[in-house]
């Protein structure tokens, strides 16, 4: 899967499963305020990564997430680790 493929996938689900609005996804947004995430929606974007890219996040992985393109930059990461 291309980076490109990722990203595209990321915004999907979260359009999908936060009701954002597509606009205000753009990699410098801040992911928090943009999707008005409250920490429960921390445990469901834990959830819908899983659910999507078969990989358990943990809490301590969204430290020092604080953009869109963090927070795509992690996902490509992890997708691309050696098992």
């Amino acid at each position: 899967m291309s980076n490109q493929e990722i990203i595209e996938k990321i915004n999907g689900f979260l359009v999908d499963e936060f009701e954002a609005d597509i606009n205000l996804i753009t990699p410098e947004a801040s992911l928090k305020e943009t999707l008005d995430l409250d920490s429960l929606d921390f445990v469901d974007l834990v959830v819908v990564i899983e659910n999507n890219f078969g990989f358990k996040a943990k809490g301590e992985d969204f430290v020092n997430i604080k953009t869109f393109q963090d927070f795509y930059d992690y996902i490509i990461q992890r997708v691309n680790q050696p098992a």
